[in-house]
């Protein structure tokens, strides 16, 4: 019982006091607009990290389309608050990501059903269908870009978001689910001959993903208040996996710490202009020499691998 009190605890303060603190210093003076923002910017994207993390590090795949997810959310989730039927955020919030985690369940059905980098060609595929439908339809603005999105998102969202994140998929993870999954990573063959359903979960997998990367998507726009097609382009899907093999993709608190790492060194070093992302490969390179397994490795937080209750 005692076990169990601590665990809850830990939980209660890592959702409560960012979501309560944040905004109180804010309003204090003490946290300004512009760090407000990139406190806003990582929630985001370490919501992006820990959700490629559970398919690029836990299920063994390699999905070079998550950006493309993410747009799918932000898309409809614009449309629907700021066009279409005026919808309040969260069930916006929560169709956009519905949208993205069927396309990914559609998606994965052929994708699955054969060995090798078919998941990567074919999400890589349909980042550029996303990208290019999105600059084709005037409704959403084409290549101008969607603006006048309702600024609905706050931190309290982003970081409530955050923390479901990690607790759907370390609950995942921790199952006998999630060891059915990462029996899928080690030895695809020896987990099918066990007796696990290797296609429905892979598929189980890449859904729960894409459902947080078009929750994502719809917590970017509402906080930008625009959103165009370049924003979810290949080069974002290589800003999230970035994250994800610089803190670890086998371990969610590897993901969440390269969302802040990367996150930050980007707004520092934005005054070297375009140069800031040479630093980017030049990182990746050291890192792969020095520490395959990511800053973190497959470590995690006490607080996220805890005593299961």
């Amino acid at each position: 019982m005692k076990t169990q009190t601590k665990f809850f605890a830990k939980w209660a303060a890592f959702a409560l006091v960012p979501a309560v603190g944040v905004p109180l210093l804010r309003s204090m003076g003490i946290v300004n607009d512009y760090y407000h923002q990139v406190l806003m910017m990582i929630g985001v994207n370490a919501v992006l990290s820990v959700s490629l993390g559970l398919v690029n590090g836990f299920s063994g795949q390699f999905s070079l389309g998550h950006a493309g997810f993410m747009g799918i959310g932000a898309y409809i989730a614009a449309v629907l608050t700021s066009k279409a039927a005026a919808l309040p955020f969260l069930p916006a919030t929560i169709i956009g990501g519905l949208a993205a985690g069927v396309v990914g369940y559609g998606v994965g059905i052929p994708a699955f059903q054969v060995r090798g980098d078919y998941l990567a060609v074919i999400t890589l595929a349909l980042n550029m269908i996303v990208v290019n439908l999105a600059q084709n339809i005037n409704y959403v603005g084409g290549p101008r870009g969607f603006p006048g999105i309702i600024p609905f998102t706050n931190f309290p969202w982003i970081w409530l978001w955050l923390v479901l994140c990690i607790v759907v998929i370390r609950n995942l993870i921790f199952s006998g689910h999630g060891r059915a999954i990462m029996s899928i990573r080690e030895n695809e063959v020896a987990a099918q001959l066990g007796g696990i359903d290797v296609q429905k979960y892979k598929l189980v997998a890449f859904s729960i993903a894409c459902f947080f990367a078009g929750v994502a998507g719809s917590l970017s726009a509402h906080m930008l208040q625009f959103i165009a097609p370049q924003n979810f382009n290949i080069f974002k899907t290589f800003d999230i996996l970035v994250m994800v093999y610089l803190g670890g993709s086998g371990s969610i608190s590897g993901c969440l710490l390269g969302a802040i790492i990367w996150t930050a060194m980007l707004e520092a070093l934005r005054d070297l202009g375009v140069w800031r992302l040479v630093v980017g490969p030049i990182l990746l390179i050291v890192l792969m020499v020095f520490r395959q397994k990511g800053l973190f490795g497959a470590r995690e937080f006490s607080f996220v691998r805890g005593e299961q209750p």
